[in-house]
């Protein structure tokens, strides 16, 4: 199980200088991978936490591309029907081609009622429309002689490296076939391995179905406070094919930061 962290990018620790301490510090550690989180228009009735503050994910990201070397680089995630096809596939080809390959793309519809009324994105459309990007975002990325065409005019789409990884939250049956048809992952919140092994086992059957290898199973949510209970919980999810486990509890200076890597070393030691 290759296990990560998410890194703060909300709240009063999102600061330049402990998001960039932070990433050097999983890095050094030897950690997997390091992951933001996308919310972009929080009401204030539900600040609490992040107090509104949020940075762009995609944003981040290319902070973290410039801040580390080897460690790998992942959204867990972005929610597509925020943003416009062409300009999103364009930041993930360049945040691809500037981190030498290290981007892993988590996508998923979203939830938060206020932000798609923000936006003035219709909820009810949000699958369609996560459908519609990711499909076009993958054309972008395998594209013959790098030509795409959108609204009747064809352009060049550079760079193009090679398209990351792509994750697909959620636990709900469209989220399935949407892994099925075009992760390479599936990626849902929790670590219940009782809750997980049924739904996990029907992803593993539609893709038997569809004729395809059955997405890994990349899990997100807070540790346990015991050690003994955190590696008995991962162990438990390692078991029904968990392939990597991101770290999601808070922090809020790199004293704590450093504190959880330092945990996360001693399970990558226990689990591996």
């Amino acid at each position: 199980m290759k296990i990560g962290t998410a890194i703060r990018n909300m709240g009063p620790a999102a600061t330049a200088e402990l998001i960039r301490h932070a990433a050097e510090s999983a890095e050094a550690a030897g950690l997997a991978h390091i992951w933001t989180v996308d919310h972009i228009a929080i009401p204030p009735d539900d600040a609490e936490g992040s107090e509104g503050i949020w940075l762009d994910p995609l944003a981040v990201l290319s902070y973290f591309a410039a801040a580390t070397r080897t460690i790998e680089l992942g959204v867990s995630v972005l929610v597509l029907p925020y943003r416009a096809a062409l300009p999103t596939a364009k930041w993930i080809a360049s945040i691809q081609a500037l981190s030498g390959g290290r981007l892993h793309l988590g996508i998923g519809p979203g939830w938060m009622e206020p932000e798609f009324r923000a936006l003035n994105v219709p909820k009810n459309q949000r699958g369609k429309i996560t459908d519609e990007t990711i499909d076009f975002i993958l054309e972008c990325f395998h594209a013959e002689d790098d030509v795409v065409e959108l609204n009747g005019q064809p352009f060049l789409f550079r760079p193009r490296p090679p398209c990351p990884p792509i994750y697909v939250g959620g636990m709900t049956d469209a989220a399935l076939e949407r892994t099925v048809r075009v992760g390479n992952g599936w990626l849902p919140i929790g670590l219940d391995a009782d809750k997980l092994k049924p739904r996990y086992d029907k992803l593993a059957e539609m893709a038997d179905a569809a004729g395809k290898p059955c997405p890994a199973m990349v899990l997100i949510g807070s540790l346990p406070d015991s050690q003994d209970e955190a590696v008995e919980t991962l162990g438990a999810c390692k078991t029904i094919g968990a392939a990597h486990y991101i770290q999601a509890s808070r922090y809020s200076t790199a004293t704590e930061f450093d504190d959880m890597v330092e945990r996360l070393s001693d399970l990558n030691r226990q689990l591996n």
